[in-house]
């Protein structure tokens, strides 16, 4: 019965192939879960089991081959879309100096134990040091499930890792090119002149074709194929040039970096995709080409897995605790470099691959049955080893962030954002500039609103907001962020917004300005006037006329003594937040007192925000900040309402001023928090309403155009 079973193995039907696959992508978290065992072991175990070294149930076919590949170049490209890069222009000399330790230290200790104690010749010990000096990032979903993708210790760790495999892969070259036709000098001229034009052509063009992609193309979709074309254009381009596809998946990720912002849907979709499928395929790979059998095999091989284990092991947690020394990090940043670098996979496999096509001598080649079961074993146990320190560190850093003081503040906060939407075309930018905005640690809902009229057509209105909110709750499902709705009837759109406003308990509205000038020619359109005037709470009005994550600059105009104001702090955070996740610079222009304030609350809170302060010290200056906006900039205007102390009659000429100098560019305005109730009646202290443009604006003008 048995034999007859054994028959129908190894599986080699493309479907039961997959299937099987998915069946071990789905069981194996639960059940390295219940033993308490990191996930990523559980799919090189499955890997080990299945393969043909194990049970023989599947044979690694070109789908294997294929996804192992993508998988590879998956974790490679999103170790650099998820990296910190103001952090990494901070740190390049430590992710220099600790790329230049992880490489060495390894490579020589392994380079004279394969000489020393396993007698390989010099070429043969090269070549391993080239493998133990080069990591893969094996763990590095471990660090997206905690959310510690911008930690100093992993961006240091992410670098370094790209750092010491491009260095492998020269001294590899090399090797080839000792053994090979073509002569040394002409190779590296070429190698260089090769590497130099792919690296210079791939900056030059990504981000031009990227912008290009991002402004006329919105579906989901085709952003996401878009962003997988470079992924691999960029990796075909690498090999052509002469180095590994991982060198071009992680330039394109870096590339990309400041594209697609961490909380944006685009992002949200790639790691999906990512998690689900790609990387797990290829952890399964690597698990397939282990042979745990020629543990008990004899032949020296114990002690040949031994000392590179040991000896490449070694050498990384050397390096890695004594930059952590070095840079005065805590020892459990020490624990994460240490964990991430530490693990070797398809990089090893591709060297030893390599090094079996060299040939040394007639019929013999550079690497033996010993040195290639050596290596293939030591994937396994330094995976392992790499797992669950990465897993360990993680939980220690965690722990660690959890004492910091700002977290007891998050939970005073009531931020929840309304948005009221009406134009299909243009609402999903507003709740992609809320998903920016919003505290992702508080996680809360987003609350979008479509308020119609009540009249003849409000039935059909009323369906037309039904889509719409549809419309939106899906692409905020896509940051898997979540959505409250409503579609509202009121006799006036103004006083709908204030009421849902109450019965949500917001705290702020964002708004898309008014332009359309066939529903109204007024600059403040038909009831935004009304909103500002009749809340007292922020009020954010946008007119986005790329998307943002195209946006290179935020310039904001600060009005003198906006300090006082009780909703400073409120809006300084959402733009700080905005800049840090769109990773662009934001400038502020404001009088040198509030300009002090806003440097402290940036350097005590965003730290690693690239901001700018400039002087400005009237409000009639504007004129000359429009000569220094382009279009991919975002121009901000935090102004204030009539009686309030930061208000200033040059306020009053904000729409004539933006209407001439800043037509067409990106803007926002900010309406910050007052003191006070909101007004529900007239007052003859303060009417609700008070007019776009005085009657005393009007005179002037008329007067002035019969005297021309």
């Amino acid at each position: 019965m048995l034999a007859d079973i054994t028959n129908y193995f190894p599986i080699t039907n493309p479907t039961l192939i997959f299937f099987v696959v998915m069946i071990i992508i789905l069981f194996a978290p639960i059940i390295m879960g219940k033993l308490r065992i990191p996930h990523i072991i559980g799919m090189v175990l499955a890997g080990v089991m299945v393969g043909q070294y194990g049970f023989n149930i599947l044979q690694r076919d070109d789908s294997f081959e294929l996804f192992g590949n993508v998988g590879l170049y998956y974790i490679m490209f999103l170790a650099a879309l998820e990296m910190d890069m103001e952090g990494v222009r901070k740190n390049v000399r430590r992710m220099l100096i600790f790329g230049a330790l992880t490489c060495a230290i390894p490579f020589g200790l392994t380079y004279v134990m394969g000489m020393g104690m396993l007698g390989y010749s010099g070429t043969a010990a090269l070549l391993l040091g080239c493998i133990m000096a080069s990591n893969t990032l094996i763990a590095y979903p471990i660090v997206g499930r905690y959310g510690l993708q911008r930690k100093p210790s992993v961006t240091l760790s992410v670098g370094s890792s790209m750092i010491s495999l491009f260095a492998s892969l020269i001294i590899l070259a090399a090797i080839e090119n000792a053994h090979g036709k073509d002569s040394g000098g002409l190779f590296w001229l070429l190698f260089a002149a090769k590497f130099i034009v792919y690296c210079a052509g791939l900056t030059w063009l990504v981000p031009r074709l990227t912008r290009w992609f991002l402004r006329r193309y919105s579906d989901a979709v085709m952003q996401f194929i878009f962003v997988m074309a470079m992924l691999f254009m960029s990796a075909a381009l690498a090999e052509a040039a002469g180095v590994n596809g991982i060198c071009g998946a992680f330039l394109a990720g870096l590339i990309l970096n400041r594209y697609i912002p961490p909380v944006s849907p685009l992002m949200n979709r790639i790691e999906f995709i990512g998690n689900a499928l790609f990387i797990p395929y290829f952890l399964i790979g690597v698990g397939m080409l282990i042979n745990v059998r020629l543990l008990f095999g004899g032949g020296g091989i114990i002690w040949v897995v031994t000392c590179i284990v040991i000896f490449g092991t070694l050498g990384k947690a050397i390096a890695a605790y004594l930059a952590c020394f070095a840079f005065r990090m805590p020892l459990s940043s020490g624990h994460m470099m240490f964990g991430l670098t530490s693990a070797h996979a398809a990089g090893a496999i591709a060297m030893v691959l390599v090094g079996m096509r060299i040939e040394t001598a007639p019929g013999q080649y550079l690497v033996d049955d010993s040195m290639l079961n050596g290596v293939v074993m030591m994937i396994l146990f330094t995976c392992v080893i790499s797992t669950l320190v990465t897993e360990y560190s993680a939980q220690k850093i965690t722990l660690r962030d959890k004492e910091f003081p700002q977290e007891a503040q998050q939970e005073s906060d009531d931020e929840k954002i309304l948005i009221p939407v009406k134009y299909p075309e243009y609402a999903n930018r507003l709740i992609n500039l809320a998903i920016l905005m919003r505290n992702q640690k508080l996680n809360r809902s987003l609350v979008a609103l479509n308020v119609v009229y009540d009249d003849a057509k409000m039935r059909q209105n009323q369906a037309l907001g039904k889509q719409i909110l549809q419309q939106v709750e899906q692409y905020a499902a896509g940051s898997d962020v979540k959505m409250q709705t409503q579609v509202r009837i009121a006799a006036n759109i103004a006083n709908g917004i204030k009421h849902a406003f109450k019965e949500f308990q917001a705290s702020e509205i964002l708004i898309g300005m008014h332009m359309h000038a066939e529903v109204s020619n007024k600059f403040w359109g038909e009831f935004h006037q009304s909103l500002f005037n009749g809340l007292n709470n922020q009020i954010i009005m946008a007119r986005l006329h790329q998307p943002l994550t195209t946006i290179r600059r935020i310039q904001v105009a600060v009005p003198s003594r906006a300090q006082y104001e009780p909703g400073f702090y409120r809006w300084l955070e959402r733009l700080a937040r905005m800049a840090s996740n769109l990773e662009c610079r934001i400038v502020f222009h404001s009088r040198t007192d509030t300009l002090d304030l806003i440097r402290e609350f940036v350097q005590n809170r965003h730290h690693e925000l690239r901001a700018e302060y400039e002087h400005m010290e009237h409000w009639n200056e504007m004129p000359r900040l429009a000569t220094t906006i382009s279009q991919d900039h975002m121009f901000v205007v935090v102004t204030a309402r009539k009686g309030t102390v930061s208000y200033k009659n040059a306020l009053d000429r904000l729409p004539d001023e933006i209407t001439r100098f800043f037509s067409g560019k990106n803007l926002m305005i900010i309406f910050p928090d007052q003191f006070g109730e909101q007004m529900e009646a007239m007052t003859f202290a303060q009417p609700q309403h008070t007019e776009e443009r005085s009657a005393y604006d009007e005179l002037r003008e008329w007067i002035e155009k019969k005297l021309r």
